[in-house]
């Protein structure tokens, strides 16, 4: 069955309804087909069916079938907790991103973040930085480095973090994958803190999917004057954090 479903999300680059389409009517694999695509991949993989394939992953709606990777497989079994924020960030977000991200990976949290420009950068950079692990699920191929400017942090998260993904090869950036690629930032986390953000944005997609999926919502709060995404959700009930020891010590009490 692992061999089917990589066949099948080979073929058709990752799209989840097009993999679930042609299991559910038995289409035939074609071999030559199979052989030619098993060829151009470089990169490791596991499927649904694997023992390494991360159960919180398992429990949310539409878990891809494949997660081409490269890196350490076994960060997935580490506490994470997901870091978001805006692309186009403030000083502030920027600013509070770094101290959050310092304090968590020092006390042994893996950050998960989606390798965007802004606060994911951030994110990864800062966890890479102060020592500690991060995963980058990717919105693109997993050959595709986007954005082309963090072509290095790419690099070394490959090298020395992990980095993911549902589609294969080099799967161009459109926009309709960044949003579905964020179920899966908030599948592998445990909790989700997102440090600045607008009222309509992917990280409020990404608040979204948490909440569906169970998951706590942390939430620095934003200036009166400012982006109003998470004054928002702190509004709707998610936690309001100003410290990232507001985190661990709701994730040991609460």
């Amino acid at each position: 069955m692992e061999e089917l479903v990589l066949y099948f999300s080979l073929k058709y680059e990752g799209d989840f309804q097009k993999i679930y389409k042609a299991l559910m009517n038995k289409e035939r694999v074609d071999e030559e087909l199979k052989v030619k695509l098993m060829k151009r991949m470089n990169c490791r993989y596991i499927t649904i069916f694997s023992d390494e394939y991360p159960e919180l992953l398992k429990q949310i709606n539409c878990p891809p079938f494949v997660l081409y990777y490269y890196g350490d497989l076994s960060l997935l079994k580490t506490k994470t907790i997901g870091v978001v924020g805006m692309r186009n960030m403030s000083e502030y977000g920027k600013r509070a991103t770094h101290l959050f991200v310092k304090d968590l990976v020092q006390n042994g949290y893996t950050i998960v973040s989606g390798m965007a420009r802004g606060i994911d950068t951030v994110a990864h950079q800062n966890a890479i930085a102060y020592g500690g692990r991060t995963i980058a699920v990717l919105g693109t191929g997993i050959e595709y480095c986007y954005p082309k400017e963090n072509r290095l942090l790419y690099e070394e998260l490959k090298e020395h973090q992990l980095v993911l993904s549902e589609y294969p090869f080099l799967t161009a950036p459109q926009k309709r994958l960044f949003p579905f690629r964020n179920r899966i930032i908030a599948g592998l986390s445990y909790s989700i803190l997102i440090s600045e953000a607008k009222q309509k944005s992917g990280t409020m997609i990404t608040a979204g999917y948490a909440l569906e999926q169970g998951k706590d919502i942390y939430c620095i709060p934003g200036r009166f004057d400012d982006y109003q995404g998470c004054n928002e959700l702190i509004k709707q009930g998610a936690k309001l954090v100003l410290s990232a020891q507001d985190i661990m010590e709701d994730e040991d009490y609460g």
